[in-house]
């Protein structure tokens, strides 16, 4: 699926992209509230200033995505690979990390899902 299409129909009330493959998309600032990507491969995709807000990114692979200042509060990262992902200045607040891959990743100034500022 290319991002136009995807952009369209999570537009058209489409919320389930369940295994969807957008590595390497261009997702930066897209408004995707409530957006089940779980299992999607978003590896290297630009997410920068996009809103994942309560977003299903459970088991998805973000390893070396671009979530610079992303809104991610109460989304559900559990299993995600988030290996070397830049998550500088990214809102976590509530978010589910629970068996996520952190290996490398980026978390500076990020909000921490406890509400923390990390340095």
């Amino acid at each position: 699926m290319n991002v136009d299409e995807f952009l369209r129909r999570y537009a058209a009330g489409e919320r389930d992209f369940s295994q969807v493959d957008l590595s390497r998309a261009n997702l930066g600032e897209a408004i995707l509230h409530q957006v089940n990507l779980s299992g999607a491969n978003l590896s290297q995709a630009n997410l920068n200033k996009a809103h994942l807000e309560q977003a299903n990114l459970s088991n998805a692979d973000l390893s070396t995505a671009y979530l610079t200042a992303a809104h991610l509060q109460q989304a559900n990262l559990q299993g995600a690979n988030l290996h070397k992902a830049d998550l500088d200045r990214a809102d976590l607040t509530s978010a589910n990390l629970y068996n996520a891959n952190l290996e490398g990743a980026n978390f500076r100034n990020a909000t921490l899902p406890d509400g923390t500022v990390s340095d």
